[in-house]
């Protein structure tokens, strides 16, 4: 590898890092609104996603730059690829911790109705499955991505719980039909964070592996 190159691939690294953290703290901090209906903390994650767009696009830009320039190839040509695709699973990641704090905003407008049983919990399963999969990547650790892959399966039950216990509030207190509603469409944002979460993970595994995971399953370690 030229030394040319190996500096423009840490400097990708660094860029997605920080990328990373940004939409990072918007979920953590979407979360938090989620949780404690604080309005303020809502408008804090919809003001910081254009910086989050930008982000996203220059290092899209920067991606491309790479492979022009130095056309990489074998693990130098997964992690660039990687790149491109952890970075718009970021940026979805980011947009969705958007719609995750303007439902919070609107409870935070009807009052304050206590949280569906698991829908905490939920939000802390989802939050570490981002931070995990960020970790997975910084030490192309692909155990740790698997790790992140399996935890969806639990996301995906406790989002069936938060659903069908909001569901049977509902049709027994119709006053609180308008806050069910808003938090079956939040538990859902969640649930498609964590599906990008496992993305990132699945990107992990193609670039320290070289396997690609998508609709064919994870092999045997």
């Amino acid at each position: 590898m030229s030394q040319h190159l190996r500096h423009d691939l840490e400097d990708l690294e660094k860029a997605l890092l920080s990328v990373g953290a940004q939409v990072e703290h918007a979920v953590r901090r979407a979360f938090t609104a989620l949780q404690t209906r604080k309005a303020d903390i809502a408008h804090e994650v919809m003001a910081g996603d254009e910086a989050i767009d930008r982000a996203e696009v220059k290092l899209e830009v920067d991606c491309l730059k790479v492979l022009a320039l130095h056309h990489p190839v074998a693990g130098d040509l997964r992690f660039v690829a990687a790149c491109l695709k952890i970075n718009n699973d970021l940026e979805r990641i980011g947009d969705l911790a958007v719609n995750v704090a303007k439902r919070a905003a609107s409870l935070n407008d009807q009052g304050r109705a206590p949280l569906p049983p698991d829908l905490e919990d939920m939000t802390d399963t989802v939050a570490k499955m981002v931070r995990q999969s960020l970790d997975a990547f910084v030490k192309a650790d692909a155990g740790l991505a698997r790790e992140v892959m399996l935890t969806d399966d639990r996301v995906d039950t406790l989002n069936r719980e938060v659903i069908d216990s909001t569901a049977k509030r509902m049709a027994k207190d119709l006053a609180y039909v308008e806050d069910g509603l808003l938090f079956i469409s939040a538990t859902k944002n969640l649930e498609r964070i964590a599906d990008h979460a496992t993305n990132i993970a699945e990107d992990v595994v193609y670039m320290v592996e070289g396997y690609i995971i998508r609709h064919q399953g994870t092999p045997a370690t």
